[in-house]
This record gives structure tokens, sequence and C-alpha cells, in this order.
């Protein structure tokens, strides 16, 4: 395991903050060839609403051609039960069409906004360029304050950039300031082909946290399960907070052009948690039932 901490913060400090997970269905689903029934679905983010997230990820307003997995997101927020779940609703969204139609539901909480600081990425994941991409935000920001929701901007390839790209810790720092100046202040960093190291995942954290403390970054990862300990350790040292998991660990991103590499799997990062004796306000009950509709799904 990695073993830096910051001089300034004392374990105890470390571990007195308290933990936001995001559990991402969405994520875990989106690169799936067969279609998962509707109501399979509804019964799966049921259960995950009463189990004690922070946030759940349901679904996303993109195009059906690109993800079919997720054309039928509006049916499963129309049909899910929020009554009585501590957790906030989120999708993830990629285009002004796909904000109004998120804004429209009263369920929803947050939008989820996949930016990329690597041009080459932006292009293939949402066929946008970085001035597209920028109205966007804009378009969406400025839906969501209007209807009462919060946007949320992830930075894909926020560790580093194997597409060939042009990567600096300034570079972050300049489109960070950018988004802030739009009025968001939450920012998950994406490792999206699982290529970050421990070393690069604490280093660029313990930057950003210096340079904006006022600011909430978060850790999107995409990992072979054999060095997810690692990297989940790195960032729980530069204090970050705020974790997306997928219950099982499977997903990743379809559009990287790169074989697909599963997400943060909840029981590894539960497991971690554990053994670093980090309180987790988690149903443990409401985890298993609904890893058990994952495992015998029938897809």
């Amino acid at each position: 395991m990695t073993n830096i901490t910051p001089l300034n913060i004392s374990l105890n400090m470390l571990h007195s903050t308290p933990i936001k997970i995001i559990e991402t269905p969405r994520d875990g689903w989106q690169g799936l060839k067969d279609i998962i029934p509707t109501d399979k679905k509804v019964d799966y983010i049921n259960l995950l609403l009463q189990a004690g997230f922070d946030t759940v990820e349901v679904g996303s307003f993109v195009s059906p051609k690109a993800i079919p997995q997720m054309a039928d997101t509006a049916t499963v927020l129309e049909k899910i039960n929020c009554e009585n779940s501590p957790s906030k609703i989120a999708v993830l969204v990629a285009t002004e069409k796909g904000g109004k139609m998120a804004t429209s539901f009263p369920q929803i909480d947050q939008l989820f906004f996949p930016f990329s600081i690597s041009p080459i990425f932006l292009q293939k994941n949402i066929k946008q360029n970085f001035v597209i991409a920028e109205r966007t935000i804009d378009q969406l920001q400025n839906l969501c304050v209007g209807h009462g929701k919060e946007l949320i901007v992830y930075f894909s390839m926020g560790f580093g950039n194997p597409y060939g790209d042009e990567w600096t810790i300034e570079l972050l720092f300049q489109w960070v300031e950018k988004m802030t100046a739009k009025g968001l202040s939450i920012f998950p960093l994406s490792d999206i082909t699982g290529d970050a190291s421990p070393e690069q995942i604490y280093s660029v954290f313990t930057q950003l946290i210096a340079h904006f403390p006022e600011l909430e970054f978060g850790f999107h990862l995409h990992t072979l399960k054999n060095e997810a300990l690692e990297k989940v350790d790195a960032a729980f040292r530069a204090s970050i907070r705020r974790f997306d998991t997928v219950l099982g660990g499977m997903g990743g991103c379809p559009m990287t052009g790169k074989e697909m590499v599963g997400n943060l799997d909840l029981e590894t990062f539960m497991a971690y948690c554990d053994t670093q004796n980090i309180p987790l306000n988690l149903s443990r009950k409401r985890i298993e039932e609904a890893g058990k509709v994952n495992l015998n799904r029938g897809f």
C-alpha cells in the first residue's frame, strides 16, 4: 500500500471527514452489449437507493445510437422509488438537449458532464471540441440554476494523457479555474484508461487541494482489481473523500478506443475502508441484496 500522508494532516483528521460514495450503475451498464430489462434496472436501483450512498447515478440522456443501454433512462426515472431515500439522483448528459430532458425530471438532483482536458478523448467520447464543450457546460449550468439542479463536471484524463495530447498540472489548474468561474465547485477526476500510477494520483490531488482548498474533488477510477487498493489509498491519503464505485466493478468506457477497464469495485472500496477503520454509513444488507440481483440478472 502507498504509505504517504500530507505533512500538515494527521491520520485522525484524515479519518474524521465523512466519505461520499457515488454509486454509478450507469457506468457499470453502459458498455454491456445485452440490453438489461428496464424493470430489472428499476429493482436494482431501488435497492441502491436504500443503501445510504451519497448519490446514485441511474442513467444518461445521450444518443441511444451511441449508448443503447441507456435508451430507457426516462422510464427508469419514472419507475424508481425515491421515497425515504437519503441519496441524491444523478444522470449523465453531454448536450443541451440532454440537459433539458434531465432538468424536466423532479427526481433528478445532479447532472454529470463528461469533460476531458484531452481534446482527442473529448472527441472520441462525446464528439465535441473545447469550444463546443464549454458552450454546452454554460448551457447546462443555466438549465441547472433555473431548475434547482447541480451540475458536476468530470475531468477525464485528470492524471495524464495516454493519447499524446499536452498534459501538465498547470493546464489542469487553468481548466479548474475556468469551471469555477462558471459557478461550479465539484470536480471528480477520472482515470478512464487505468494508466495512472498511485504516485501520479497522490501528486495531482495534493497539488489541486493545496491550490483550490475551497473546492471538492473526487475520484472516478477505472482499474484492474489487483491495482485498485494502492490507487484508492493514494487518493485517500491525498485527502480525497468523494469516490465513485460500481458494485461488482463491472463496466468502463466503450469510447476510449482501448480495451475496456472495469470500474472501482464497491466491495473492494468497502474492504479498504474497513481495514483502515474508516466509517461508512451504508446498509450492508441492502448492498448484499443488490449484489444478488446483480449476479442473477439473467443477461
